[in-house]
């Protein structure tokens, strides 16, 4: 009843095109909150990635140290304290 009313008051083809603009406004909304949980997920993807090479690098570093220590050699005290400011990985 309401649709007719709108249609008697503005006319047939503002009625149709009020109508059609929310439809267009409901397929946007549903689209971009599909994309929106889409890049969430890949946010979380993202991050654990970037934990994981965080923790490789201090293992190679420790790793490195371990190795330079058995040989007798000096380890790299630059690529540690880079690495303990999160700069090296």
């Amino acid at each position: 009843m309401d649709f007719f009313k709108l249609v008697s008051e503005v006319g047939f083809p503002i009625a149709a095109a009020l109508v059609a603009g929310y439809f267009v406004f409901l397929t946007l909304k549903f689209i971009l909150a599909s994309i929106t949980g889409s890049v969430k997920g890949m946010a979380g993807i993202i991050t654990a990635s970037n934990n994981c090479v965080k923790t490789m690098n201090h293992g190679f570093i420790r790793i490195n140290t371990v190795i330079s220590n058995a040989l007798g050699l000096k380890p790299d005290v630059d690529r540690i304290a880079r690495a303990d400011s999160k700069n090296d990985a």
